[in-house]
């Protein structure tokens, strides 16, 4: 421990912060002694105080070195990045809200002729199948999970008919879809096949829009595989739908096909790409160190070198660059 005089931090504004009192207090009593061994600390800290550094030094507000000695930093950094994130949030949130405000009124309220349920996976698989044969111009889909399909692989071969008559397609896939290295190569098989994606960490449905006429959503059935459907034709309602993939579509981050080239070892890596998509769907570091199989420092480590490299002062601004670059 260091011996000089503490230094008083004044007090912080625990009710205008994303942290809890618990957090606030370890935070100012590190801004008295850092830097400072991590165990000498504990030592003569709060039985509570190993929990809340753990959620300090995820944040970024608090960082620990090679030789276990803690650093408090700016937490500025920190809380845009906390603030940028509770920002998509909130977007995502009214956007749903605005959707699920519309299904029920197309159930319960009047005038739903609009609206056509299909039950079974069995016939909304056919019917998933049947509007992309059908389409003139554009398909757009959120995609969430593999309600219909027996694999998560994608796209099927209509798609890729589609594609090859020139149709659009644009599709935002939800984060954890891409934690499946078979999913993730399939998807960019559908990229360089003409298709356009993009990743948001969460979706709120899983839908299929055609053209402008109509709109599939698939409703999986609680407590089991099987799925069943809304067909949504021309309606308020699907203008509500329409509005709320081009919400997601201006959020999402673009997703290329896999660039050939003949330094496997220059950047951005399998290793580093795998990373960027873990980050995007908005993994912590202990979630994605176990994915890796690696250990939470390593993680810490890459990711604060890929910063370096990328010019980037958060991982927000990681992702940003990333995507610009076509890393992602």
């Amino acid at each position: 421990m260091r011996t000089d005089p503490l230094v008083v931090a004044p007090a912080l504004d625990v009710e205008s912060l994303p942290v809890t009192p618990d957090a606030a207090d370890v935070y100012r009593d590190l801004l008295r002694v850092a830097p400072v061994a991590q165990r000498d600390f504990l030592s003569a800290a709060s039985p509570q105080a190993a929990r809340v550094l753990a959620g300090l030094l995820s944040s970024g507000a608090v960082h620990r070195d090679t030789a276990g000695v803690l650093h408090v930093r700016p937490p500025r950094t920190a809380l845009e990045n906390w603030a940028a994130q509770r920002e998509m949030e909130a977007t995502r949130a009214r956007a749903a809200a605005e959707t699920l405000s519309g299904l029920y009124t197309a159930v319960h309220g009047t005038g739903a002729a609009f609206v056509e349920v299909i039950e079974g996976k069995g016939a909304v698989r056919e019917l998933f199948r049947q509007l992309q044969a059908g389409a003139r111009t554009e398909v757009r889909g959120l995609e969430r999970g593999p309600y219909l399909r027996d694999t998560a692989r994608v796209p099927e071969e209509v798609q890729y008919d589609a594609l090859r008559r020139g149709l659009r397609y644009r599709c935002v896939y939800e984060g954890e879809l891409l934690h499946d290295e078979a999913m993730l190569a399939a998807v960019r098989s559908a990229v360089a096949a003409g298709e356009q994606a993009r990743v948001f960490p969460e979706l709120p449905l899983k839908m299929m829009l055609v053209d402008a006429d109509r709109g599939l959503v698939i409703l999986p059935r609680a407590g089991g595989d099987d799925a069943d459907a809304m067909l949504v034709h021309r309606s308020r309602l699907l203008d509500g739908l329409s509005e709320l993939f081009e919400v997601f579509w201006r959020l999402g981050a673009p997703i290329h096909a896999t660039a050939d080239t003949a330094q496997p070892d220059a950047e951005p890596t399998a290793a580093t790409q795998r990373l960027l998509a873990l980050l995007t769907a908005g993994l912590t570091d202990d979630a994605i160190a176990r994915d890796l199989g690696i250990s939470n420092r390593t993680v810490h480590r890459r990711v604060s070198r890929l910063q370096e490299l990328l010019g980037a002062r958060s991982r927000f601004q990681l992702g940003v660059q990333a995507t610009r670059r076509g890393w992602l």
